[in-house]
């Protein structure tokens, strides 16, 4: 699972990462624990939400979210997704899947929230209800030897970072790790670069704002 918390929350003192990294935890407790079914990724983040909302210690904040699981047993590939976070299924450098965006309008993607009380109504939040569904047969001996679920980020251009992904065909933890790592090093290099022009950036620049980096 991962979940990006809306930064525009650091505008009232409020960290973004708190509620979306408690979101996440939770739904891993939930995991953990026993609680979910592996068909349905929808329950474990509604699971996972409804108990932040209960939560008598206030949090408040904003996230997208993206459960993806894999059941060895039926050998099929459950997805829950809602906003702009998301995954791509990569076999042999070529995407064979990807999830779809959710966005009211420019950076503004759906997400799920908790509001203080005199601002129920004024912070955008939608229902789990939007949250997108995939759920795809797929053979569990390819997953293993040779595809990759990548979570992905909007600062990082989807072709460069297949290039500089080490091979993962052994599948073993520290080789997944690398992968991940390189990716994530690469998309913080190109955050600071003033020059690149990344998706987010041609996004913004279709909506009439010269951003770069």
């Amino acid at each position: 699972g991962v979940a990006d918390g809306v930064g525009g929350w650091r505008d009232y003192g409020v960290d973004p990462s708190q509620f979306s990294g408690t979101l996440m935890r939770t739904c891993e407790r939930l995991v953990k624990e026993g609680r979910f079914v592996p068909s349905n990724p929808v329950g474990i983040l509604t699971a996972g939400y409804c108990e932040l909302l209960q939560n008598k210690v206030p949090l408040l904040g904003s996230s997208t979210a993206c459960i993806v699981v894999l059941d060895r047993t039926s050998h099929r590939l459950h997805t829950a997704n809602l906003g702009d976070s998301g995954f791509l299924v990569v076999r042999g450098g070529e995407v064979v899947h990807r999830s779809d965006e959710q966005q009211h309008y420019f950076n503004t993607p759906f997400q799920l929230s908790i509001a203080p009380p005199e601002a129920e109504g004024v912070v955008l939040s939608d229902s789990i209800l939007y949250l997108t569904k995939t759920s795809k047969k797929t053979v569990w001996r390819n997953i293993k030897l040779g595809n990759e679920s990548i979570g992905k980020g909007q600062s990082a251009h989807r072709n460069e970072l297949f290039q500089r992904q080490t091979c993962t065909c052994n599948s073993n933890y520290e080789s997944i790790q690398q992968t991940a790592r390189s990716i994530a090093e690469q998309a913080h290099e190109l955050a600071y670069d003033p020059t690149y022009m990344s998706p987010f950036a041609q996004f913004a620049c279709d909506n009439g704002l010269n951003v770069r980096g």
